[in-house]
């Protein structure tokens, strides 16, 4: 009995320490609703990243849903979507990673050094390094682009999900203070576009 009385303890105490993914935040106008949830627990990757996790080399997704709740069809410029971060005294841009350049970084992860000054440049372009016999980064590839958001059209009365990729350098408390910012949705066929959307991912939907 005491045996079990402490398992059970035990038991509990696991799953008090075990870290809750962060609720999604929420914004919505124009008869479009964005959500949008950083996934910064490993465990949230292994359905999609079973055996290479882009998050232990510092890559963090974050989980977008698009919501047209209007009657026409919207365009979202995802190229131009930024995760807003607050670097020091500074504020800087991230731009999305391409599936390309979640595999390079997947493959080549680098140990992060706590001793080093904060800086998250900007990634470049993938630089091309991929052999055709690779075939973890082949499927690291596969996978991240089958994760992603599948398209910028969102038809009318009908819902888009995917992730979008960020290379945050493991560096993920900077989320305490990070923004996604979407300036860019268009009606389509109109020459029309929305308000932008900034959505706090510091905080949950209320």
């Amino acid at each position: 009995m005491c045996l079990f009385a402490l398992y059970f303890v035990l038991a509990l105490a696991s799953v008090a320490q075990s870290p809750q993914p962060r609720a999604a935040a929420a914004e919505s106008h124009e008869g479009m609703a964005i959500s949008a949830q950083p996934w910064l627990d490993s465990s949230q990757y292994k359905q999609p990243f079973p055996k290479h996790s882009p998050f232990a080399a510092g890559v963090v997704a974050v989980h977008v849903s698009f919501r047209n709740d209007s009657a026409e069809a919207l365009k979202v410029g995802l190229s131009r979507i930024r995760l807003n971060i607050r670097v020091d005294e500074s504020t800087q841009q991230l731009v999305p990673l391409s599936a390309e350049q979640v595999a390079d970084a997947a493959m080549r992860p680098k140990a992060k050094d706590p001793t080093a000054h904060r800086r998250l440049p900007i990634p470049l372009p993938s630089s091309g390094v991929k052999k055709p016999n690779d075939k973890n980064w082949i499927e690291v590839q596969t996978q991240a682009q089958n994760a992603a958001v599948p398209t910028s059209v969102i038809a009318p009365h009908s819902t888009v999900q995917g992730l979008l990729y960020f290379d945050l350098q493991g560096q993920v408390d900077l989320f305490g203070s990070a923004r996604l910012y979407l300036p860019d949705i268009t009606i389509m066929g109109k020459n029309q576009s929305l308000t932008y959307f900034e959505i706090d991912l510091s905080r949950p939907a209320t």
